[in-house]
């Protein structure tokens, strides 16, 4: 195909997308059925993590639930269980650990079979300057909240792409598409996960396995006690966002195969502008968001006291 027909082609499918997109405006999506798929949710235990999973209950998902940590594990599982899931399997795994979750892979592909939906949520936080940060917590970022994403997605990936059908989800963070003071390691590791969904969601797409979907999540501070203490200068411009809120909005994500989801909306006028704004202009509304401060009355999740 020559140049003109090319440049036409891609003018005409220009038009097309950008109608499409509009029109959906108008007309939601058409949700699709995940009732019997299998569904792995990584940091099941507790926070979004556990939301999500009796989200999936409720609409009649299988069950695979990953967490560091039993009690939370096992509430989670009994939570949905009353929410009516049929079938809920529990594991214990460290995601940081790369043995750990090739382990725990194998066991769930011998107990429960291929997983269809994968959702990539465990994530921590150190919530100091880098300067301050120790390194085994700096490493210990990069292992839960990236190269996880490698290892479960080496050992759940190939068995989509026999079957041509999947849905990968990485449970990201706006501060993987905007640096933000102070939490220098968390934004690495998230800007790492974007951009290894979207390369590997890309090698899909030039396989020919369209079957298999990406949705990349991208929340403001979500009120579960991970950032404590954090929010934004305005918080009605910018809002601290409800657990069950997000939970829903990713499940409505996933069942309309919604590539990006960024919350709230009013950041995408936030990420938009970083891109077209000169430095200093956006180094300026930075500081009138509050960025420069988001972490300064940080507290993190409070370990509970025996």
């Amino acid at each position: 195909m020559n140049f003109l027909l090319e440049t036409l082609q891609m003018l005409v499918l220009s038009i097309y997308y950008n109608l499409e997109v509009f029109v959906r405006l108008f007309i939601p999506a058409r949700k699709k059925s995940v009732s019997g798929e299998v569904v792995l949710i990584t940091g099941a235990g507790s926070g979004i993590g556990r939301l999500m999973a009796l989200e999936f209950a409720s609409l009649g998902a299988s069950l695979v639930l990953w967490d560091i940590g039993v009690e939370g594990n096992a509430e989670t599982a009994r939570l949905a269980t009353e929410k009516g899931a049929t079938t809920v399997h529990t594991y214990l795994c460290d995601c940081s650990n790369k043995a750990d979750v090739y382990r725990v892979a194998d066991q769930v592909k011998r107990e429960v079979g291929d997983v269809s939906i994968l959702i990539n949520n465990a994530g921590i936080v150190t919530g100091k300057k880098f300067i301050e940060a120790p390194d085994s917590l700096i490493e210990k970022t990069m292992e839960v909240n990236t190269m996880a994403h490698f290892w479960t997605y080496k050992a759940f990936l190939p068995a989509m792409m026999a079957n041509n059908h999947g849905h990968l989800v990485s449970i990201a963070s706006s501060a993987g598409m905007i640096g933000v003071n102070g939490l220098a390691d968390y934004c690495a590791s998230k800007f790492a996960a974007i951009g290894f969904a979207e390369s590997v969601a890309l090698e899909m797409l030039s396989l020919g396995k369209d079957g298999i979907k990406t949705t990349i999540v991208c929340p403001f501070f979500i009120n579960t006690g991970m950032f404590e203490g954090c929010g934004s200068k305005w918080p009605r411009l910018i809002p601290t966002l409800e657990p069950v809120y997000v939970a829903k909005k990713i499940i409505n994500a996933i069942r309309t195969d919604q590539v990006y989801l960024i919350l709230p909306r009013s950041l995408y006028v936030v990420l938009g502008l970083k891109n077209l704004l000169p430095v200093k202009l956006a180094v300026l509304l930075g500081v009138y968001l509050g960025a420069f401060n988001f972490m300064d009355a940080f507290k993190g999740r409070v370990k509970k006291t025996q």
